[in-house]
């Protein structure tokens, strides 16, 4: 998989393959006295924030730092975006610079496709990871869900799991649903009619 961009990229297959890797890599990574591994040692990662974040970005920031990647905090708040530069611009701009990899974050629904497709043109280029995507989706929040769900309760086959708030709103309802059904899960909207997708 070059990208991640919704959870319906990942079938039941990929997504515990995914939650089963991140578990060993965190037993490895927590039983180490220094918190390295070779794994991304010489790829470069890029995470390009258009919105405020702290769990996400930091999250990503310490993987990358811990699998020896050197990661690259790029805040559009103090870029060439405050001047007028396009997001094409900037993603083209990052890429060719070396991006390995861009963890996106942004306002705009379809914002991270959009940047995969002139990023990645015949899929040569830097792997696009969709941190956040307006009222789209957060795939990888879907996945850090699953992982702590399934930790808790074990496989997620028939069980039945509630999800409540805002749900009209929110990018990490989508991601959830998708992502949760994928591995099993009843899931079950609640929400008042005006917040309801």
């Amino acid at each position: 998989m070059k990208h991640l961009l919704s959870a319906a990229d990942l079938d039941r297959d990929a997504a515990l393959s995914i939650l089963d890797e991140a578990g060993r890599l965190k037993e490895t990574l927590l039983g180490r006295e220094v918190r390295k591994l070779p794994t991304l040692r010489g790829k470069t990662v890029l995470t390009v924030f258009y919105e405020n974040s702290t769990r996400t970005r930091v999250s990503f920031e310490t993987a990358g730092k811990w699998m020896s990647a050197d990661v690259i905090n790029v805040s559009a708040s103090a870029s060439s975006v405050q001047k007028g530069e396009s997001l094409r611009d900037t993603a083209l701009t990052l890429t060719a610079i070396g991006a390995d990899a861009l963890i996106v974050r942004h306002p705009a629904s379809g914002a991270a496709q959009q940047i995969s497709g002139w990023v990645c043109p015949g899929g040569v280029g830097p792997s696009v990871i969709n941190a956040g995507d307006g009222m789209h989706e957060h795939p990888t929040q879907a996945l850090l869900d699953a992982y702590t769900l399934t930790r808790q309760l074990g496989d997620l086959e028939g069980r039945h799991i509630g999800i409540v708030g805002d749900l009209l709103h929110s990018r990490v309802f989508r991601s959830n649903l998708k992502c949760l059904t994928k591995l099993g899960a009843e899931v079950t909207a609640v929400a008042p009619p005006t917040l309801a997708p």
